[in-house]
């Protein structure tokens, strides 16, 4: 699997030591999270859209209504940036200033493709969800043809990606480590509570393994 070359857009100028052009971990960290942050410019403003993603080899593929601004703009070949970000810790410093985050981060830029003809959005549709939740496509119903119709489904080419990861702890100079302070990193992670059963559906029906256990990544 080769590296992503990287370019002036991509290039990691402040800490360069953090940045990383290695396909593997790019893909390791985009296929933990599933949500991500789209920036682009619409009507000569800066917008910034959450949104969900799923990764399907070298491709992205974001979905959503066709009446979005979203989408419109994507569609039309416009440039964009992608960005994804994992909290791994807070660090805790001796001194105000230097208190930081561990985090493994992706910044993505590209232009999106639509997707056409009912099949390959119907499995993009497909795997969307199972990059949710694995196995959930097969006890849902389907997305129908109208819901179809009103979803544009989008395919960005990984072409263009780096990855930026802080770990550790504060950097400050050991002088600083006189102060009464505690120092040191409260680690995060991402983990699922019991599932909430929905009133409307059916109380006998237990949560499966997949619900009951989930966990990230898929």
């Amino acid at each position: 699997m080769s590296n992503f070359t990287p370019t002036e857009r991509t290039k990691v100028h402040r800490k360069p030591d953090r940045g990383s052009y290695d396909r593997e971990l790019i893909y390791r960290i985009l296929d933990e999270a599933f949500v991500c942050q789209v920036a682009f410019i619409a009507d000569g403003l800066p917008i910034v859209v959450p949104t969900n993603y799923v990764r399907v080899g070298d491709k992205l593929f974001l979905h959503g209504s066709v009446a979005s601004r979203l989408m419109k703009t994507l569609s039309s070949g416009a440039p964009f940036c992608l960005n994804v970000t994992l909290l791994d810790g807070i660090v805790l410093s001796p001194t105000a200033t230097g208190h930081s985050v561990n985090y493994r981060s992706v910044v993505v830029m590209g232009k999106a493709e639509v997707v056409q003809g009912e099949a390959a959005k119907l499995a993009a549709m497909r795997d969307f969800v199972e990059y949710v939740i694995r196995g959930r496509w097969a006890t849902v119903r389907p997305p129908s043809e109208q819901e179809l119709k009103g979803t544009m489904v989008l395919a960005v080419p990984l072409v263009e990606a780096s990855a930026k990861v802080r770990t550790g702890f504060a950097v400050d100079d050991d002088a600083e480590y006189s102060s009464e302070a505690y120092t040191g990193v409260i680690p995060f992670k991402w983990t699922a509570s019991a599932p909430i059963p929905d009133p409307r559906g059916k109380s006998k029906i237990p949560p499966p393994a997949n619900v009951l256990h989930y966990s990230r990544p898929q």
